[in-house]
């Protein structure tokens, strides 16, 4: 999630952009391709803007006082990366320019009227995730044909996703004969907890859902998926470059199996971080 910042005159490094992710390890790589939107629009760090960082660790308490604060401090531009941090953004300036990127509808979510023309002091990027979900589980079908018992992970903190992705999982697992269990974590240790149910109850193949969470805690997702030998499918690309076994989705998602790997021919996500960066300037 994030909440951010200001942009700087020409020439002057003073002013800051802020940038609030839930976490700077689940956000490393996106940050780079906000930074080049940026370069390409002819903001370049240390030069003539700062980008100064702040971290919500995933407490999503904590996005109302943050946002406020930078109104308090007066910033030209808030970017957000998540529905939580948009919406805190949103109650705290009906004023300052809000930038969002993020996986959800803006439209159902209420953030903004429409997308051709957002009215307000919000705009931004949806990267259309929730409209990959039957593509995901098409592509976890092919994979693994026998499949019959699904696993589905979903992060009840974040409802709006969490009832998109199900909404779109359900969908899907019917036309294709899957039976659905449904799994709510929303920390580590229920993440821990989750597998080790499959010691008794073992799925055939393990759908994740996206989410700053589950973006941050990919090495242990990935890494339980393989101690039990489960097919996954994640959101992203660096769920496989953690050792996932299957992708589809943002940053050039694809499928991995131990010998092969279908890749998306287009950017998202990570690579769409740069347009992300240009839409604040």
């Amino acid at each position: 999630m994030a909440a951010g910042g200001a942009r700087a005159a020409a020439g002057d490094a003073g002013d800051r952009i802020f940038l609030h992710p839930t976490s700077f390890e689940a956000f490393e790589e996106n940050l780079r391709g906000f930074r080049r939107g940026l370069k390409e629009t002819g903001y370049v760090e240390g030069e003539n803007i700062a980008i100064e960082f702040r971290w919500a660790d995933g407490q999503i308490d904590r996005l109302p006082q943050l946002a406020a604060d930078l109104v308090r401090r007066r910033v030209a531009v808030i970017a957000t990366a998540s529905p939580p941090a948009a919406f805190a953004a949103k109650e705290a300036s009906a004023t300052i320019p809000i930038v969002f990127g993020m996986a959800q509808d803006p439209v159902k979510l209420g953030l903004v009227a429409s997308l051709a023309r957002p009215g307000g002091n919000l705009t931004g990027i949806n990267f259309l995730l929730a409209e990959l979900t039957a593509k995901r589980l098409e592509l976890l079908r092919e994979m693994v044909p026998a499949a019959k018992r699904l696993a589905v992970l979903v992060n009840p903190n974040q409802v709006s996703n969490m009832e998109s992705t199900l909404q779109e999982v359900r969908a899907g697992a019917r036309a294709m004969g899957l039976h659905i269990r449904v799994l709510n974590v929303g920390t580590s240790r229920e993440i821990d907890a989750a597998f080790a149910g499959f010691e008794h109850e073992r799925p055939d193949a393990l759908f994740v859902s996206s989410g700053t969470l589950f973006t941050g805690r990919r090495v242990q997702l990935t890494q339980w998926a393989a101690h039990h030998r489960i097919p996954a499918s994640y959101a992203g690309r660096e769920y496989v470059e953690a050792g996932g076994l299957m992708s589809y989705g943002k940053q050039h998602g694809g499928s991995l199996s131990s010998v092969r790997r279908l890749c998306r021919s287009y950017p998202q996500g990570r690579e769409a971080r740069g347009p992300a960066g240009g839409a604040v300037e």
